[in-house]
């Protein structure tokens, strides 16, 4: 049995939660360079909680910017076990009306200027990513967001484009085609890098605009995204106070492997695996490559 950890990536609204005791900033390295800043450790009832804000304290990084792979492996150093991803998205369901919390459980990964992988030439392997999201911190997610009466769906498709610019409107008629529910720029490759690391993995997305496609909001307004993301800003840290003070003080194992997904995913045998790189890996594969 392990600890729990509780990771929360997300905006810059979440580091201020005053329930967090003992809170400090602390720097960690990466062998993939500099994650988006230094992240911020503390406690909520006993439950280590580390936040990294995703775009860096005031905002630097754009979505194409962020070094993903260094974000994952700090979490991983951290001791991260479970890792809630908080972000603001579109809607592309008339349903889901900005402020909704949107938990989803697939994506679709539309970006094309970022690495994906933590593996590659040296060392292969491939993770399934079937079911990218953990069922059982969905649940706690579920629960808490539920207990602070927060307006919530659970179930969904998340499309992550490249950005910065916002879709078109033929995009965003297209992806609401493919019956994709809520679109965004951040969520990927971070929830694939997530399961390489073997960290379980959820997103609640929230909705601050319609898109494109609405007919009675037209083009997206960069204004009143703003003044949706302040009013969710508060949503956001009820929800993640909610749920550390409930989530498990042990780790649950993963019912869809999120924890194990490495078991059989390396090819490259031993003697041909690049030593370099394996080093670099020794935080996000270091329980596999140990055996």
């Amino acid at each position: 049995m392990r600890d729990a950890v509780l990771g929360v990536i997300g905006g810059s609204g979440l580091y201020d939660l005053p329930e967090l005791e003992d809170a400090r900033w602390e720097t960690v390295e990466s062998p993939w360079g500099a994650p988006s800043d230094q992240v911020r450790v503390g406690t909520i009832e006993g439950l280590k909680v580390i936040f990294l804000p995703r775009h860096g304290r005031g905002h630097r990084y754009a979505p194409s910017d962020i070094n993903y792979r260094a974000n994952i492996d700090v979490m991983k150093r951290c001791g991260v076990t479970s890792l809630v991803s908080v972000s603001a998205c579109g809607s592309l369901k008339e349903a889901y009306a900005p402020g909704t919390f949107v938990l989803v459980d697939q994506f679709i990964d539309r970006t094309f200027a970022r690495e994906k992988s933590f593996f590659g030439a040296g060392c292969v392997a491939h993770v399934s990513m079937a079911d990218p999201v953990a069922p059982r911190l969905v649940d706690h997610v579920e629960a808490a967001a539920r207990a602070e009466d927060l307006t919530i769906h659970r179930g969904g498709t998340y499309l992550a484009m490249e950005g910065p610019q916002f879709s078109s409107l033929a995009e965003s008629e297209l992806y609401r085609s493919w019956g994709c529910d809520v679109i965004g720029m951040t969520n990927m490759p971070e929830a694939k890098l997530a399961r390489e690391a073997e960290i379980c993995y959820a997103t609640v997305a929230m909705v601050t605009d319609y898109d494109s496609w609405h007919p009675d909001h037209g083009s997206v307004d960069i204004q009143a995204i703003i003044k949706v993301l302040h009013e969710n800003a508060d949503n956001a840290r009820r929800l993640v106070a909610r749920l550390a003070r409930t989530f498990p003080r042990t780790h649950e194992a993963c019912p869809v492997g999120s924890d194990t997904a490495l078991d059989y995913a390396l090819l490259t045998a031993p003697e041909h695996r690049d030593p370099d790189l394996v080093a670099r890996l020794d935080a996000v594969a270091g329980r596999i490559l140990g055996r």
